[in-house]
């Protein structure tokens, strides 16, 4: 079965471009009232609306040609996947798509545990103490890297580089922002400390 890709862009030369590579690369090119299994979204102002309409269905924003590294930072910290700005490489483009799907489409039946906190990677779902918890993307993402090592000290480098793909750490407080939705979360299902902050290091899901 193929991948559904929703292509949320309103230049019609982008998209019909971007349409047609796409379905001669396999991919199936759907409406908006299909569920995708990812969003190439060409406007990063309207990820809030996409995630209410698609729930944590990963997202790559398109950036404008004027768009630079803080434009970057912005979009992740609203809780994109991948950002890559116009004009972009088609071939790099679909790497990035490629990447981004292995990431978020697991292989098999297989679940974490950490603690009172469970992961279904199959079907996304996590509970804490059999509570349901509704997580973004990353935020996901950050809870199966630290999930991996619950004691475990995780440097925001690590972190950042693992989960977003960084480079460098930089001034961006996307990692801040997003551990501290997560702890938020996880701490509502159940009481407990979850998603602890080293001062001065980085993060682990739980004490240890």
């Amino acid at each position: 079965m193929s991948t559904a890709l929703l292509l949320a862009e309103s230049q019609p030369d982008t998209r019909g471009f971007l349409e047609r590579h796409l379905r001669n690369d396999g991919f199936q090119v759907v409406e908006g009232e299909a569920r995708p299994d990812l969003v190439l979204l060409g406007d990063s102002g309207a990820l809030e609306e996409c995630r209410a309409r698609h729930g944590d269905v990963p997202v790559i924003v398109l950036g404008g040609p004027e768009s630079d590294t803080v434009d970057r930072v912005r979009a992740l910290d609203r809780g994109c996947d991948d950002f890559l700005a116009k004009p972009f490489d088609y071939e790099e483009l679909l790497a990035r798509i490629r990447a981004v799907l292995r990431r978020t489409s697991p292989t098999g039946h297989e679940t974490l545990r950490a603690g009172p906190v469970v992961a279904d990677r199959a079907t996304r779902c996590v509970t804490v103490d059999g509570v349901p918890v509704a997580l973004a993307s990353k935020e996901y993402e950050l809870l199966l890297k630290l999930m991996t090592d619950p004691t475990r000290v995780f440097t925001k480098e690590q972190l950042l580089r693992d989960v977003w793909g960084f480079r460098s750490l930089g001034r961006t407080r996307t990692l801040d922002s997003h551990a501290s939705r997560l702890r938020r979360k996880l701490s509502a299902a159940a009481p407990g400390a979850f998603v602890v902050n080293v001062w001065g290091v980085g993060y682990r899901l739980l004490d240890g």
